[in-house]
């Protein structure tokens, strides 16, 4: 062996494999980002527990939810069969034909109620970046945002949607350890027994229910830091996305989202991480009335 073969081998190879170990040892993160109105991220993903970043590098507040489909669903399926008739109930509501908008839904195809909302990434404001756990079963998905444009149409008629595969095979994330733990039901509206306190967190939300409410959605959570130009009750009614002023850009003025939970079904829990700072925040469901269902905490994590 030469000389520097000999030098590579018993000073270089060593370092080498500690910075592998300690690239391994590091979490896996999906990246998901949207800067216009796409979700680019990977086609398939293991099962298990997954970690997502979320990078909104759009001009426009956008979350992402997935929903698991029934066995030979697709999304060119949603996108024939699914998207049409939101847009076209979206669009008698908005003409204030309220009732012939919500008679539309009813042309939904009988697969499309045996979708089950899995969790995914919470409301999250122009260029924020949000991060989220979950636990996905193997099978086939879509990740959709169906946040509303100025003129009423869902961002996910406009192209933000995408199918993705969850494999057989088991990914090596572990079940977060929350510094904070959440619970939301139907009954009690979003439960904590906690202080705040500035700095990093991991937020556990644990689904005691679920249920369908005047929306036809279940409840979920959304973290929301609030200046002091933010109006609580146009939050309020801004959550409702059958309001055609609902869940529509622009988003309430003084109100930054910064992630959250997605719908899961009873019993499941999911998790997401926030930096806090200083200041005025709430958690709130994406439900009619909010706050009248008690979906609506508000905190302060002092200096």
């Amino acid at each position: 062996m030469n000389t520097i073969l000999k030098r590579f081998y018993y000073f270089l190879l060593p370092l080498l494999l500690l910075c592998y170990g300690c690239k391994t040892d590091k979490k896996p993160v999906i990246e998901i980002t949207t800067n216009n109105m796409e979700i680019q991220t990977v086609d398939s993903i293991p099962s298990g527990w997954n970690t997502f970043s979320y990078k909104n590098q759009s001009q426009e507040t956008h979350f992402i939810v997935f929903e698991k489909y029934p066995d030979g669903i697709s999304a060119a399926d949603t996108k024939a069969d699914v998207f049409p008739v939101f847009d076209k109930g979206m669009t008698l509501i908005n003409e204030g034909k309220t009732e012939e908008g919500l008679a539309a839904f009813g042309n939904l195809p009988p697969w499309f109620f045996n979708v089950v909302f899995t969790g995914g990434i919470g409301l999250t404001s122009p260029n924020t970046t949000s991060e989220s756990t979950i636990y996905l079963e193997p099978g086939n998905y879509l990740m959709e945002c169906y946040v509303k444009m100025p003129n009423g149409k869902f961002h996910s008629v406009m192209g933000m949607f995408k199918e993705i595969r969850v494999t057989n095979h088991k990914s090596v994330i572990e079940k977060p350890r929350p510094t904070i733990d959440l619970n939301i039901s139907s009954a009690n509206g979003i439960t904590a027994n906690t202080s705040y306190t500035k700095g990093q967190h991991t937020i556990a939300v644990t689904f005691t229910d679920q249920k369908a409410h005047e929306h036809f959605l279940g409840h979920d959570i959304h973290l929301v830091k609030l200046s002091n130009e933010a109006n609580l009750e146009e939050l309020d009614r801004w959550m409702n996305w059958i309001n055609p002023k609902g869940v529509i850009s622009p988003s309430p003025k003084g109100a930054t989202f910064l992630g959250g939970i997605q719908e899961m079904p009873t019993g499941n829990t999911g998790y997401f991480s926030t930096n806090l700072t200083p200041g005025n925040y709430a958690f709130i469901a994406e439900v009619p009335s909010p706050k009248q269902k008690n979906m609506l905490k508000l905190f302060t994590v002092k200096q």
